[in-house]
């Protein structure tokens, strides 16, 4: 992350000597060696409480780690410029420096990589895990700095302290000729707002998901019990990609459990607001649940 503090617009330049570029059709992205365009220039976007990074494009889109493949049957998978409704971990990379340059991974452990290679291949952009010696370099980046962070403004002069008896008292002007003095406490309007303004509540990062896995007949499956995480995603989909890699089921629906009924019912929209823990159920395809759900 140090890498990028003061950075407000950067360049990344490839392995292959090309720089990562938004191509002009607003959707995908691909690698050129022309970095003077302004399509090679990123804007850092800086996520609160986290060590990740958002990247913006000239036509104000975000870099995005797309779950489409680039090929059938390749690991490969597409990254492209998107503006969602919801700000998602798709649009996410943690910076991790390599002497002075980075590697950008994914929520999901993958790297945006510079592919090389014969065309289509050539030029393009993924995110991937390299698995060839010859191509571990693919994933490196450098970070060229185009435009600085504005610094933030100086801090306002304090004001000047008076002395103790001129904050004591109030001078009250008399009818009767000389001044008064009246000694004056806060009132409890004040009091109440001075405590008020003082107090922040804590924001919680991330929420429980305790989890049970159904078996092939549609019951809990007893020999695995129920486990736990803290999840930090934003959705369904993140929800249930995370599940995935916590069970290794391929194919599975997310499911809750009906308090009236006892019946499942599959997650299609919307997590709970505010973070609240979750208990659900993982239903791979193979169970006799999914197939109740068709």
């Amino acid at each position: 992350m140090d890498l990028f503090q003061k950075a407000k617009v950067v360049r990344f330049r490839s392995h292959h000597d090309k720089y990562l570029l938004a191509e002009d059709d607003e959707e995908t992205v691909c690698q050129d060696r022309n970095g003077a365009v302004k399509n090679a220039k990123w804007t850092v976007e800086f996520v609160y409480n986290s060590n990740v990074l958002r990247f913006k494009s000239c036509f104000g889109k975000y870099l995005t780690a797309s779950n489409m493949p680039f090929f059938l049957g390749v690991s490969g998978k597409k990254v492209l410029q998107t503006v969602p409704r919801r700000l998602d971990s798709s649009l996410e990379w943690e910076p991790i420096r390599e002497g002075m340059q980075v590697r950008l991974r994914t929520r999901y452990g993958l790297f945006l990589r510079a592919n090389g290679g014969v065309p289509p291949w050539r030029n393009s952009i993924t995110h991937d895990i390299p698995h060839r010696t010859s191509t571990q370099d693919w994933i490196l980046w450098d970070v060229d700095i185009m435009e600085f962070q504005k610094p933030p403004p100086a801090p306002a002069p304090e004001p000047q302290v008076l002395p103790h008896k001129a904050q004591s008292f109030d001078m009250i002007p008399s009818e009767s000729g000389p001044l008064s003095i009246s000694l004056r406490s806060p009132t409890a309007q004040e009091s109440d707002d001075d405590y008020s303004s003082s107090v922040t509540s804590p924001r919680r990062e991330g929420r429980d998901i305790i989890y049970e896995i159904i078996d092939d007949n549609g019951d809990v499956d007893q020999s695995i019990g129920k486990n736990k995480f803290t999840f930090k995603g934003s959705g369904v989909q993140d929800l249930n990609q995370m599940l995935k890699e916590k069970t290794g089921a391929f194919d599975i629906t997310v499911c809750s459990r009906n308090p009236l009924n006892g019946k499942l019912y599959p997650l299609r929209l919307h997590l709970p607001p505010n973070n609240a823990a979750m208990h659900v159920f993982v239903v791979p395809s193979t169970s006799k649940a999914a197939r109740d759900f068709k």
